[in-house]
């Protein structure tokens, strides 16, 4: 069996009115947080929103990089580009 995983590039707006993902930015997909961005929370808020909005276990996202950056990259596995782009409902900006 096949393990398959996306990365995403991510750029992370705190203290947001809502939590939601917006569109692209240039190769960063713009996601706004409630959370602020201290003690993780805004980390926190992320990564729970994408397994809600992907219906499927946190523990299938990790954070790999930019803990403490607005600028993050984060890792989903069970899912191919094409798969986390149709499930979130954002078209693919490079095509």
């Amino acid at each position: 069996m096949t393990r398959t995983s996306v990365s995403l590039s991510i750029k992370v707006v705190p203290n947001a009115s809502r939590t939601e993902i917006i569109s692209w930015l240039g190769d960063d997909l713009k996601v706004r947080v409630q959370a602020p961005p201290e003690d993780g929370k805004a980390n926190a808020t992320l990564l729970k929103h994408l397994a809600k909005q992907l219906k499927c276990p946190c523990k299938q996202i990790v954070l790999e990089s930019g803990e403490f950056s607005p600028q993050k990259r984060v890792r989903i596995e069970g899912f191919d580009r094409a798969h986390l782009l149709s499930t979130l409902g954002i078209s693919d900006h490079h095509g």
